[in-house]
């Protein structure tokens, strides 16, 4: 029996991977391609460690497997063009384990590019499926306000 092949747009280039098309897109990410910025954290969707975007809205890496991104455009971390949010992580000295920072960060822009100006109310709704485990929700959460008024 021979593996199908993927196709996958994976940060504006194209690749072809000999894979199953029910693997999650994560593990095509990391192990396949290298990119190993979107993290593996819970395996069940909850935590956000593996968030990327497709076609520019968040979605879980964990869940989403290579048959349901065909034709799509996979953002990761590595790819992500958000340089005030990146900046605004920076200032307000966000990172401190920095193992949820990708999910977070991709969470973070995705809520920016559909929302320029978020209320606290939406800030907090955009970014609940994310956990750190460090607690740094309140850094988090001026960084995208910061972010959002530059």
């Amino acid at each position: 029996m021979t593996t199908p092949t993927q196709k996958l747009m994976v940060n504006g280039k194209d690749f072809t991977l000999d894979a199953d098309p029910n693997m999650p897109v994560l593990w095509a990410l990391r192990d396949i391609l290298g990119l190993t910025g979107t993290k593996f954290g819970c395996g069940a969707g909850l935590c956000g460690a593996c968030t990327i975007h497709v076609d520019g809205s968040p979605m879980r890496g964990c869940l989403t497997s290579l048959k349901q991104v065909q034709g799509k455009q996979v953002t990761t971390i590595e790819g992500l063009d958000a340089q005030k949010l990146k900046d605004a992580w920076l200032e307000h000295n966000v990172p401190q384990c920095g193992y949820c920072q990708a999910g977070q960060l991709m969470s973070a822009a995705a809520l920016l590019k559909a929302t320029a100006k978020p209320t606290e109310t939406q800030i907090d709704d955009a970014m609940s499926g994310n956990i750190c485990r460090c607690g740094t929700y309140p850094r988090i959460k001026a960084a995208i306000k910061s972010a959002s008024e530059a």
